[in-house]
């Protein structure tokens, strides 16, 4: 049976007598009175003080020990309490976005909670947002790119400082070439990076013509796959088109080194990234961020005044009453990186 009020008999904590209180839970209770009436003896020292007893008690004897003991109060019987947090009458802080939650600091355990049930859903169409196998990658790249040439490419550095020259050497004896800020260079002769400076590489893996069912798969000459040696399902009984173990063989590549993540460009400019982790399984067709990757669910991506848990749109207080304009700490989030475009429930 669900219980529905918190029941209080024979409250005599100070200046009580004997009182009788039925207060409804998961509602918001006020206690009103003249000064001296009794409202802080039933509210904290009666009601909030058995709550807090009983917690205690579930506690281990070690921890108790670290524990102030709370006395049980002065009343016959408190029936349908649930363990609880007070806070003081007093202001405890000048912010204005202080909250009950983060007062009493329950909000980082609320955090915690919904990082670790919270199920991620896509901004634009709405549906959970679940964990892509490379062959559900294949196929949703064959459903976009059909008859296209693509280049599989995989992100391995993506808006970070430094200079990355043991990463480049690597990526150059294993064979890769690379794009490095937007531009396509030959790793036998890197640039110079500023170390100062956030930077983007991606390995290119392979380019592959997607050509429709029943056709043989073409490439761009001079460009020999890089994939198909190393990784890939080359089985001639896989019943597969060659195009589509070529694809495969390339996002596991790609998969492999960029940590689960993978970015195809398309014939007409466009690019798409797709995470073996978490991403949209919605079709293409159908929802604008369904090749958006995201990221798995961490406590830091659920306050909305993190940026990086905050969406495109959020504006801050202080970018909103600036009449210059936004201050640096408070630039609402533009960076369409996976993390920044994804809620839960």
């Amino acid at each position: 049976m669900t219980i529905t009020h918190i029941s209080v008999r024979g409250a005599r904590q100070h200046n009580l007598r004997d009182i009788n209180v039925r207060i409804p839970r998961n509602t918001l209770t006020v206690v009103t009175g003249l000064s001296g009436s009794g409202k802080s003896s039933l509210a904290f020292d009666t009601i909030y003080a058995e709550g807090q007893r009983r917690y205690v008690e579930t506690l281990s004897a070690y921890a108790r020990q670290f524990l102030d003991q709370i006395e049980r109060p002065d009343v016959d019987s408190i029936e349908g309490l649930s363990p609880a947090i007070s806070i003081e009458q007093k202001t405890t802080s000048r912010s204005p976005r202080s909250t009950v939650g983060t007062i009493t600091e329950i909000y980082d355990y609320l955090r915690l909670l919904y990082a670790s049930v919270g199920t991620p859903h896509c901004p634009n169409c709405g549906r959970p947002i679940t964990r892509q196998t490379a062959e559900q990658i294949v196929q949703r790249i064959l459903q976009l790119g059909n008859g296209e040439r693509v280049t599989v490419m995989a992100p391995v550095v993506r808006g970070r400082k430094g200079e990355f020259k043991d990463l480049l050497d690597q990526l150059d004896q294993q064979g890769f070439r690379a794009r490095i800020d937007g531009e396509i260079v030959d790793l036998s002769e890197p640039p110079a990076l500023d170390k100062r400076k956030n930077h983007a590489i991606e390995a290119i893996v392979d380019r592959i013509l997607l050509k429709t069912a029943g056709e043989e798969a073409g490439t761009k000459p001079g460009a020999p796959s890089l994939a198909q040696p190393r990784v890939g399902k080359q089985e001639p009984h896989s019943g597969k088109p060659s195009v589509e173990m070529r694809l495969e063989a390339a996002i596991t590549k790609a998969l492999q080194l960029a940590n689960g993540l993978v970015l195809v460009g398309f014939a007409n400019g466009e690019e798409q990234i797709f995470s073996s982790s978490m991403a949209c399984p919605t079709a293409v067709s159908t929802c604008l961020n369904s090749s958006l990757a995201a990221s798995v669910l961490t406590p830091h991506l659920v306050p909305a005044r993190n940026a990086t848990g905050s969406a495109p749109s959020t504006i801050s207080t202080r970018q909103k009453s600036s009449p210059t304009g936004p201050s640096p700490c408070s630039t609402a989030v533009s960076d369409p990186a996976p993390h920044h475009n994804t809620c839960c429930d």
